[in-house]
């Protein structure tokens, strides 16, 4: 398989990781987590690049530490999940940062680590994505009824007698996995562009709640595979231009619906002026 077919299918299953994980990232507002957890996991790669190992495996276990780092410091009295977010993705960056820069003869360069190479990818690298989709998709097999309803009512949940500790802990680990895997091919600055950009998206266009995952699916995938058409066409960054192109959908979702609530204001406004006169006229 050629680096271009492989890139192509490794941005396709990132894709349909979105409307996995990045709809659990969208509709449980943990946005800032991923991007935190996707910056933080920096250092791990360094780590590894220096020590002439995976990188995957160092930011998957840099992510794991991270996790339950953030963890402890929400449970801080007058803290919370936000602002231990923002703690540990200053300190993974920074350190990330320091390492990269007392290291200059990094065998990785960083601006990869950062912006990720998808012409890069490894067949390890697509492996490592596949089995991470197919884990997602069986963990929401077996949890994706309670998931919703710890999601939409969590009080009724509570109520149930569930313990939210295990959704906690199966969504956490999706996401988690997730960005890990997104780093090779669009990096840590830009790793949950292609997982959030496309699920936001399908949250404004999507009819129901059931039509988002696959419709963000779709979007994750058509504008994973619309970044890497421009970055050969136009000899640009991969990366860069995968990350612009999930923006790019998003703006446009928000754009479509917004049109979408002008007209049917229109719609209704129509509606309500014809109402009295058609009233009258059948009374006649």
């Amino acid at each position: 398989m050629s680096y271009f077919a492989l890139a192509a299918l490794e941005l396709v299953l990132l894709g349909l990781l979105a409307g996995v994980a990045g709809t659990l990232i969208v509709f449980r507002g943990r946005s800032f987590f991923a991007v935190a957890l996707s910056h933080a996991t920096f250092p791990g790669g360094v780590i590894f690049a220096l020590a002439g190992w995976n990188l995957l495996v160092g930011q998957a276990l840099f992510a794991a530490l991270l996790v339950l780092l953030m963890g402890v410091l929400s449970r801080v009295p007058r803290q919370g999940g936000q602002v231990s977010s923002g703690i540990v993705l200053a300190l993974g960056f920074a350190l990330g940062a320091l390492l990269s820069s007392a290291n200059p003869g990094l065998g990785v360069p960083v601006d990869a680590l950062l912006v990720g190479s998808p012409l890069g990818v490894t067949t390890t690298d697509v492996a490592a994505t596949g089995a991470v989709l197919a884990a997602s998709l069986v963990a929401l097999a077996v949890f994706g009824r309670r998931i919703l309803f710890h999601t939409f009512d969590l009080a009724g949940f509570t109520a149930a007698g569930f313990r939210s500790g295990p959704v906690e802990l199966v969504v956490v680990g999706i996401i988690a996995a997730s960005v890990v895997v997104a780093m090779p091919a669009v990096g840590a600055i830009l790793g949950v562009a292609i997982l959030i950009a496309p699920a936001a998206a399908a949250r404004l266009l999507a009819p129901t709640i059931g039509w988002v995952p696959p419709l963000a699916a779709l979007l994750g995938a058509a504008s994973g595979l619309a970044g890497l058409w421009a970055s050969r066409e136009w000899n640009i960054a991969a990366g860069g231009a995968i990350g612009l192109a999930a923006t790019a959908v998003y703006v446009l979702a928000l754009l479509v619906s917004v049109l979408l609530r002008q007209r049917s204001r229109q719609v209704s406004d129509t509606v309500e002026r014809k109402t009295p006169a058609a009233v009258i006229t059948g009374g006649e």
